[in-house]
């Protein structure tokens, strides 16, 4: 039988070693880090985070209100919960880590209030020496990037290529749809040569436009590594 796993839709894409806080305020995902809580020590706590491609992250506060269906990417991350702040009012600021990636096989029927899925897990191979030989130019590439976004380079980057990969897929300021095709991406090889691509692109709107193509308030530093 195939692995069962809780899972969080967001509005975003979460990449193996990455830390993803977040404030969880509706009901049944409040059940659900209750029960992640619970679980007995040494059972692992966690739930897959994957993309929405249509729909609304929070349900309507109409009961009635129709729009309540998801459209769910395939491709998701395991998150592991690292960190829980309980408030008063029963809200929890959470703290979790990128894991193992995992492709939806179907979603299970549960009376759980969240959704749980079938998968299977996505695994990505060792980099190999193609993947050494990019990752010297996908560094350059993404230190322009990042000087021409915030003004100056962020010294602090991985060298492992895959490591870096991740890293640079989280930070780069992309649509949904872009961040989804590198997390669903075969391998570290395969990342890396979408990745010269993407920065590519993003680097020359960025000389172009002479502005942050996206509103100041979304930029955010790169995500801690685990």
């Amino acid at each position: 039988m195939s692995p069962r796993l809780p899972l969080f839709p967001l509005g975003t894409v979460l990449f193996p070693g990455l830390v993803l806080p977040l404030h969880i305020f509706e009901e049944r995902y409040r059940q659900l880090i209750r029960q992640l809580i619970d679980l007995p020590d040494g059972t692992p706590r966690e739930f897959g985070v994957v993309a929405i491609d249509q729909g609304l992250e929070v349900l309507p506060p109409n009961p009635g209100s129709d729009v309540t269906e998801l459209s769910l990417h395939d491709i998701g991350c395991v998150a592991q919960l690292r960190q829980v702040t309980e408030h008063p009012d029963g809200h929890f600021d959470i703290v979790a880590v990128g894991d193992r990636r995992f492709k939806i096989t179907g979603i299970a029927a549960d009376d759980a209030p969240y959704p749980v899925a079938h998968v299977e897990w996505y695994p990505e191979p060792d980099a190999d020496a193609e993947a050494d030989e990019l990752a010297p130019q996908v560094l350059s590439i993404f230190r322009d990037y990042l000087s021409a976004l915030r003004g100056g380079p962020d010294d602090q980057l991985p060298d492992d290529p895959k490591v870096l990969s991740h890293l640079v897929a989280a930070s780069t300021a992309l649509t949904v749809a872009d961040r989804q095709a590198l997390l669903a991406a075969p391998d570290t090889t395969t990342r890396m040569r979408l990745e010269i691509k993407i920065l590519h692109r993003e680097s020359a709107l960025l000389r172009q436009v002479r502005a942050v193509p996206m509103p100041p308030s979304e930029l955010h530093k790169p995500p801690s590594l685990n």
